[in-house]
C-alpha cells in the first residue's frame, strides 16, 4: 500500500512560480520512479515529470521542458515539482504518483496516460494560471 499527499497548488499570474509537493510512505522502494501528471477539464491526462529515486534520473513532457523540475528530498520522504515561467495552459489538477510497472521514467511523459499505466497516485493539487 502506498500513500501519497499533494500539497503547494495555488493561483498565481502568468510568469510566476510554484513548488508542489508530494509526501509519500508505505511499499516505495528506494529504486521506485515516482511522477507527476496533470488534467485539466476537456484534456487528456498528461505526464509531466518523472524521477528514478535511487539514480535521481529525470524526465520531462516536451510541454514543460526547461521550465519545470521534478526533485526529491529522500530524508524527508518528498518529490517535488519546482514550476516556473507558468502559462495558463499548464492550468490543472496536479497529481504525485506511482507509474505500473514497465510505465515509469521516458515512458511517463511520452504520451497520453492511461489508468492502466498507473499504479497508484494521490488527491491532487489545483494550480490555476491567469494571464
Amino acid at each position: 500500500t502506498v500513500q501519497l499527499v499533494e500539497s503547494g497548488g495555488g493561483s498565481v499570474q502568468a510568469g510566476g512560480s510554484l513548488t508542489l509537493s508530494c509526501t509519500f510512505s508505505g511499499d516505495i522502494d528506494k529504486d521506485y520512479c515516482l511522477g507527476w501528471f496533470r488534467l485539466a477539464p476537456g484534456k487528456v491526462r498528461e505526464g509531466v515529470a518523472s524521477l528514478y529515486l535511487s539514480s535521481g534520473s529525470s524526465f520531462y513532457a516536451d510541454s514543460v521542458k526547461g521550465r519545470f523540475t521534478i526533485s526529491q528530498d529522500s530524508a524527508k520522504n518528498t518529490l517535488y515539482l519546482r514550476m516556473d515561467n507558468l502559462k495558463p495552459e499548464d492550468t490543472a489538477m496536479y497529481y504525485c504518483a506511482v507509474p505500473a510497472v514497465g510505465h515509469g521514467g521516458y515512458w511517463f511523459v511520452w504520451d497520453e496516460l492511461r489508468d492502466s499505466e498507473l499504479d497508484s497516485w494521490g488527491q491532487g493539487t489545483l494550480v490555476t494560471v491567469s494571464p
